[in-house]
């Protein structure tokens, strides 16, 4: 395609900084493997990973994830063989992740508060053969026992690869925060056996084609389903990355990023963790970003220069009682996903910060980044951005056909991110793929017209008023703005005389705030089909452990006391 062609079919491009390219080089990617050898090659001695204090080099990382391969390759697991990972943000994560990819097996991300059913479920679709665990969570494996089909079972501690400081890790985590609830597991094989007796692994040919992660979704709204990445996938959608950050990442600086996203949620592991050893940058991982005391005592100990987060996760920065005792004159990025971001809180984090939120926009399904906003933002775009190199999108309506510019339709992507399918799951792959390779995200979008996307709401969770379509991120950007709001989440409950009503779920800052006069507030910016009809207040919002709210939960909740 010509020039000129492709900027007409692709405005977006117009609006790219400079240095950005328009495409990838995709011959020359690789696999996820290839990237994390080549960034022990190139960054050895720098950090790759920071916990409690403890500092972690490339070449540290490297010997380890080579030990896990090994380990795998002693058990007679072989190419293509699933490997689950159950573990929040510690430092075994990233050599498991490494050593599962290097000796060819697929990674099976895992939520470690996943209930015992849920767990089954998932590995049993997987057909996981290994799991690995935090000691944390071992007993939901011990419930899930009976429903398993494992192998082996290997049991990690907080502690590991920390050394003696490991242990007084480790014994605040087992009897100062009583964190470990006792277990019993059949043969369990210490994490430090498997670094200790790996050795060396063979190597395993691996091309773009093979599978990389089952990375499962849905499972708020449904039986969970597995996206089945390809290695060149993930390998593409990191190099796409590492093109739209290299302007703002250029000059040298070995970069810190805040990692409080659980690495085992597609947007941390690709953007904190593969982006960022695509870089030789550090990940600061934060094990528990709920524990938000401990986590501003960590921001204030260590300075950084990326963070990453999702809107619930700013809010609660930005309300912390000692979060103006942090540094932030290093901070160089602010990046935002997983959900929409609302102005009044972009706001009070800019006010706070003197950087603006940049907000990005992917899914599991696309390893996940489609679009991200300039990193160059002054201030708050209220839009996704723009897709990113080698990225196509289009809003579609129902019968299939292109919106034009300006009209909500299905955001639909197609690039070499893009998912090879759902696990397992072909009806389910064909509902969501297009006859001409276009993945359909659920998302409503708007397309304006120098090619940036703006997210209008999930089609699941739009409102219907009177045959009014009703988006609910609408109304929560503009709750969230009232002085008296800490959170809020809108949804829809049925109405005998207009189909659906509003209602909105509201945390309150000020317990005064009556629902008069949040109605009466909304009433200055909303059109009145669109006004909350009823008001719920609550102490807090049921979250994914990314931090996304979970409006199916509040859907499905009843005998909720409320005021209207």
């Amino acid at each position: 395609m010509a020039v000129h062609d492709m900027a007409t079919a692709r405005p977006w491009l117009g609006a790219y900084t400079p240095g950005v390219p328009a495409e990838i080089d995709e011959s020359s990617l690789g696999t996820v493997a290839d990237l994390f050898a080549r960034s022990v090659r190139e960054h050895g001695p720098h950090p790759a990973l920071e916990s409690f204090g403890k500092r972690v080099t490339y070449e540290e990382l490297g010997r380890a994830a080579g030990a896990v391969a090994g380990w795998l390759q002693q058990q007679g697991l072989r190419k293509g063989d699933r490997v689950a990972i159950m573990m929040p943000n510690v430092l075994a994560y990233p050599p498991v992740l490494f050593g599962v990819l290097q000796a060819g097996c697929i990674v099976v991300n895992v939520n470690p508060l996943y209930t015992a059913r849920e767990l089954a479920h998932q590995l049993h679709d997987a057909g996981a053969k290994v799991l690995f665990v935090l000691e944390n969570f071992a007993h939901t494996v011990e419930e899930a026992l009976p429903h398993l089909a494992l192998e082996r079972i290997v049991v990690a501690t907080p502690g590991d690869l920390m050394g003696l400081k490991g242990l007084v890790v480790n014994l605040v985590s087992r009897r100062v925060k009583k964190a470990v609830k006792p277990y019993t597991l059949p043969a369990p094989v210490a994490f430090s056996t498997v670094l200790a007796t790996g050795g060396v692994p063979k190597p395993v040919p691996l091309s773009g084609d093979d599978v990389a992660v089952l990375q499962y979704t849905g499972g708020t709204t449904g039986v969970a389903k597995a996206a089945t990445l390809l290695h060149r996938n993930v390998a593409a959608n990191v190099e796409q990355c590492a093109a739209w950050f290299a302007p703002a990442l250029a000059g040298g600086t070995r970069h810190i990023m805040v990692t409080a996203l659980p690495l085992y949620h597609i947007f941390a592991l690709t953007a904190c963790c593969l982006l960022m050893m695509r870089v030789g940058a550090c990940c600061l991982l934060i094990a528990n970003p709920r524990d938000l005391d401990g986590f501003v005592k960590t921001l204030k100990t260590r300075p950084f220069t990326i963070m990453t987060g999702v809107n619930t996760l700013y809010n609660a920065l930005a309300a912390h009682a000692a979060i103006r005792e942090v540094d932030f004159s290093k901070l160089a990025l602010c990046i935002a996903g997983g959900m929409a971001t609302q102005a009044a809180v972009a706001k009070r984090w800019k006010d706070l910060t003197g950087k603006a939120i940049v907000e990005g926009y992917g899914l599991s399904e696309t390893s996940p980044v489609v679009c991200c906003n300039r990193l160059d933002l002054d201030e708050f775009s209220g839009t996704i951005g723009y897709p990113v190199p080698s990225t196509e999108v289009e809003a579609r309506r129902p019968d299939g056909t292109t919106a034009p510019q300006g009209e909500p339709g299905e955001l639909c992507v197609r690039g070499p991110q893009v998912m090879a399918g759902y696990w397992n799951r072909p009806d389910e792959t064909a509902a969501v793929t297009e006859a001409d390779g276009f993945f359909r995200t659920g998302d409503v979008a708007v397309i304006l017209p120098d090619g940036q996307v703006k997210i209008v709401d999930r089609m699941k969770d739009m409102v219907l008023v009177s045959g009014f379509n009703v988006y609910p991120n609408e109304v929560e950007d503009v709750l969230a703005a009232h002085r008296g709001v800490m959170e809020c989440a809108v949804t829809g409950r049925p109405d005998a005389t207009t189909g659906e009503m509003v209602v909105a779920h509201v945390v309150r800052s000020d317990p005064s705030v009556t629902a008069e006069e949040l109605r009466a507030f909304c009433r200055e910016s909303l059109t009145a089909y669109k006004v909350p009809k009823l008001f719920v207040f609550r102490d807090a919002l049921p979250k994914t452990p990314v931090g996304k709210v979970l409006r199916r939960a509040l859907k499905d909740e009843h005998g909720t006391p409320a005021s209207d």
